[in-house]
């Protein structure tokens, strides 16, 4: 990328967007329910607070990027920081309106959503609370499609004689993919507190039992489609097992960097597997689709 589009794409991480779908999309697939119109505005209002978390992150982290990360769009001066600011409340906003159109529910969890969002950046990230805010968010990412799929969806026929409807699985499915979503996201993010300076062998490895845990859990609980579960934990282990392995070995800042990346790619296989898991295997491949685009996307601008 050239041009002045460069410094916003790299400083709203474009290339992590392909994991945000997924979360809608899984919260989808535990209602029992097809995706629906209000689905779609979930992933919307999904896409909008998760980059408005990221111009906020870096506004936030202005004066610690200038000594650690000076190339960043902020402290290499292409992008200002009221611009940032700005972007980030704009899209806040953008994502708190698709949400309402969803429905009264939605919103309440998009809100809560966005508020754990900003208080991370400004205040919890810094603070031991701060990878179980970032896992916290996640989880409400899939979450929020989950209420959106259930109380969005087209209204029951006035017939005597309705459709048969599918029944939406109870509420404790969508809340077990919201919790291993967000073990994910909680290794993935105590990982990168080293990123910048790397030193930590014990926090890769513990990431890497995370993983293999969460593989082995998604495929022990799954109720239809075992097989395909299974494969698709599978993938999702192993995309960041290697990259963790080689930051435990070598707790470098690059491997660091590389295993962070990589266990935010490792987003999109598990919520593939958990849209397997509670029996939407379309949506599991539609999902695996998108990894591809995601890899190609972070050769140009990385999603750390």
């Amino acid at each position: 990328m050239s041009g002045r589009l460069a410094p916003w794409a790299e400083l709203l991480r474009v290339s992590a967007l392909f994991t945000v779908p997924g979360d809608a999309l899984a919260g989808a697939a535990a209602t029992g329910l097809r995706p629906n119109r209000s689905t779609l505005l979930a992933i919307g209002s999904s896409l909008c607070l998760y980059e408005a978390g990221m111009a906020l992150n870096d506004w936030a982290d202005r004066a610690e990027d200038a000594v650690d990360r000076p190339h960043r769009p902020i402290p290499s001066g292409r992008i200002s920081p009221r611009a940032a600011l700005t972007a980030s409340a704009a899209l806040t906003a953008a994502g708190l309106g698709l949400a309402a159109r969803a429905g009264r529910p939605a919103l309440t969890v998009a809100t809560a959503l966005a508020a754990t969002v900003w208080a991370y950046d400004l205040h919890l990230k810094h603070t031991p609370a701060g990878p179980a805010a970032m896992a916290g968010a996640r989880a409400l990412d899939l979450l929020l499609g989950t209420v959106a799929t259930s109380t969005g969806g087209p209204s029951p026929s006035p017939s005597p004689h309705p459709p048969l409807r599918p029944t939406p699985r109870p509420p404790k499915e969508a809340l077990r993919s919201a919790a291993l979503l967000g073990a994910h996201i909680y290794g993935v993010t105590t990982v990168s507190r080293h990123e910048t300076r790397g030193g930590s062998t014990r926090t890769p490895l513990l990431a890497l039992a995370t993983t293999l845990a969460l593989a082995a859990e998604a495929t022990r609980t799954a109720r239809t489609r075992p097989l395909v579960t299974a494969v698709l934990a599978a993938a999702y282990a192993r995309t960041p097992a290697t990259p963790l392995l080689h930051a435990a070995l070598n707790p470098s800042p690059p491997l660091t960097q590389r295993s962070v990346g990589a266990g935010i790619r490792a987003v999109i296989p598990l919520q593939a597997t958990l849209a397997a898991r509670a029996g939407a295997p379309r949506t599991a491949l539609a999902l695996l689709c998108l990894t591809p685009l995601a890899r190609a996307l972070a050769r140009k601008v990385s999603p750390t």
